[in-house]
């Protein structure tokens, strides 16, 4: 009934199951993120506690303060070694077997923070932060990768979005529970920080029933049966052939990139291009300023002139903007395009960080002000929704074949991470330093990333795999510069012939790469002939 329903989106009832039993890893990235700054001072009274117990002296407040850095920034660190070591696991273990593996960590980072109090250890709270860290680096480098390659091309921007909707998620319910008359209290915070077990259990109850990926299967480890098997159940249809002849089409043309390491990526200069563009749209998310906005939005509206309690209250408010947008965008994403949105979400986000900085300058003159920074602020959160929120996970996966895409995500996610830390630690002093003028950088930044994203990016929307790294191998013929580009066009270079470019469909010679790189084909006169003539060259 479900696959009847939807039978024209490609959207069946195994493929919404896999989808939910994936996306826990990402509720799990969320959660995680946010959970740690609700009960910042009660774990900090805790840190105290424990010190003066078994030293019999006071904790300094500089000592306390940097062993609060520690325990917060410590899961950055754990989630840039997850992440780097995520194109390994995802070509040992396969997407899905990744996965489960992945829940091990999370139980044990769990069950670390949650026995901490009872323990009366600091190291247990520190240790099972650093492991959830690894948890949800390992995630984010996984999640993305098995979405991408179970859908359907027409959806797969949509479903892509999802990703960014279950970390969404988790960030609103990791305010909600921190709220003090839940779980944001001295008897509370353990049982806070362990909810982590609950989506792990879950997730090894659920991905079991999905099967893994069938590119995965196909392509990397060449058991056609079961890769045909998993696409029956994922379209619940026997009518893959286009499927499976895709991704033929795509192990054909990346033979030659099978099993590719990060360090081989880095020095590959065909791929250098699609490299950098899966990097700067990772920084585009990160050093937009929203993880600003997420840690330190009670204090930025607090500074702006609403009362703490108001402020708390407003910062559960941008986390429901965030899901509701999140929401909104996933139908936009197979319309309007990748690169389309991206471009709005980076400019709004430019607007409204300027509208930030003037309601912090002149808060004081006008009573009116105040209201203006938190409609900013959510206007800020509404454009990062929109585009920057959810494009760069599913970018990077897209823009790679087969062989590079698992060795691409892991640099990706690795500098996700590393952004991710650089702006935890950066941002207070930033605060202390340039104060009203403090979203000034992320201003001069989302500009730069603005700019890059025109000029560079390429659309992806309804490209198969194989059609966008193509886009990269034929330099000669066009320059990948980011506008969109339309396969039934013509191209004229400024000196030498006019050639056709065919469907793919129509491509007799599909197999030679898309038939535009005749320069990497070392074959005979007689075939390059045959291009050419293929192509409608005159000589």
């Amino acid at each position: 009934m479900c696959y009847k329903s939807y039978e024209t989106e490609g959207l069946t009832c195994m493929l919404v199951f896999a989808i939910i039993a994936a996306v826990l890893g990402m509720f799990q990235f969320g959660y995680n993120t946010g959970v740690i700054n609700a009960p910042q001072i009660i774990l900090q009274e805790f840190i105290s506690d424990i010190y003066e117990k078994r030293t019999g002296n006071v904790i300094t407040d500089g000592f306390n303060e940097l062993i609060w850095s520690i325990t917060v920034s410590i899961f950055a660190i754990g989630g840039m070694v997850g992440g780097i070591s995520g194109g390994a696991i995802a070509n040992r273990f396969g997407r899905k077997g990744g996965l489960l593996l992945n829940n091990i960590f999370a139980i044990l980072g769990g069950a670390l923070m949650g026995l901490s109090k009872v323990s009366r250890s600091i190291e247990m709270l520190i240790i099972g932060r650093l492991i959830i860290g690894f948890n949800c680096g390992l995630n984010t480098a996984l999640v993305p990768m098995y979405l991408s390659e179970i859908s359907p091309v027409s959806i797969r921007g949509g479903l892509g979005t999802v990703n960014q909707l279950a970390v969404t998620v988790g960030l609103l319910l990791s305010q909600v529970f921190g709220i003090n008359f839940l779980l944001g209290t001295a008897q509370g915070w353990p049982y806070l920080l362990a909810i982590a077990i609950i989506p792990a259990v879950l997730q090894l109850c659920l991905l079991p029933l999905c099967p893994e990926s069938p590119r995965f299967l196909l392509i990397s480890k060449q058991q056609e049966f079961h890769a045909r098997e998993g696409l029956k159940r994922l379209r619940n249809s026997s009518n893959i052939e286009k499927d499976i002849e895709e991704m033929k089409a795509e192990e054909r043309a990346s033979q030659h990139e099978v099993k590719i390491t990060m360090m081989e990526l880095i020095k590959n200069k065909r791929l250098q291009l699609p490299l950098i563009i899966g990097i700067i749209m990772q920084l585009s998310q990160q050093l937009s300023g929203i993880n600003a906005v997420f840690y330190y939005s009670t204090g930025l509206f607090v500074a702006a002139g609403l009362s703490e309690e108001t402020s708390k209250y407003a910062t559960i408010g941008v986390g429901c903007v965030m899901v509701i947008m999140t929401l909104v965008s996933i139908p936009l994403m197979d319309r309007a395009g990748r690169r389309t949105l991206h471009l709005y979400g980076l400019g709004g986000m430019f607007i409204f960080s300027i509208f930030i900085t003037i309601s912090l300058l002149v808060k004081f003159m006008y009573s009116w002000v105040t209201y203006l920074s938190v409609v900013s602020t959510l206007g800020y959160v509404v454009f990062f929704a929109i585009g920057p929120g959810s494009i760069p996970w599913m970018i990077t996966a897209e823009l790679f074949s087969q062989g590079p895409r698992p060795a691409a995500m892991s640099i990706a996610v690795l500098v996700n991470w590393l952004a991710n830390f650089v702006v935890g630690l950066v941002f207070p002093h930033m605060q202390k330093g340039l104060s009203d003028y403090t979203f000034l950088p992320f201003t001069a930044l989302l500009a730069i990333f603005w700019t890059f994203t025109y000029k560079k990016v390429p659309e992806t929307r309804n490209k198969t795999f194989e059609e966008i790294s193509a886009l990269f191998r034929r330099d000669e013929v066009l320059n990948a510069n980011g506008m969109n580009i339309d396969t039934t066009s013509r191209y004229r270079s400024t000196e030498g012939p006019v050639a056709e470019e065919k469907s793919v469909e129509s491509c007799q010679l599909h197999d030679f790469h898309h038939c535009w790189e005749m320069d990497e084909l070392q074959h005979t006169e007689k075939t390059r002939e045959q291009i050419l003539n293929h192509l409608g060259v005159q000589a």
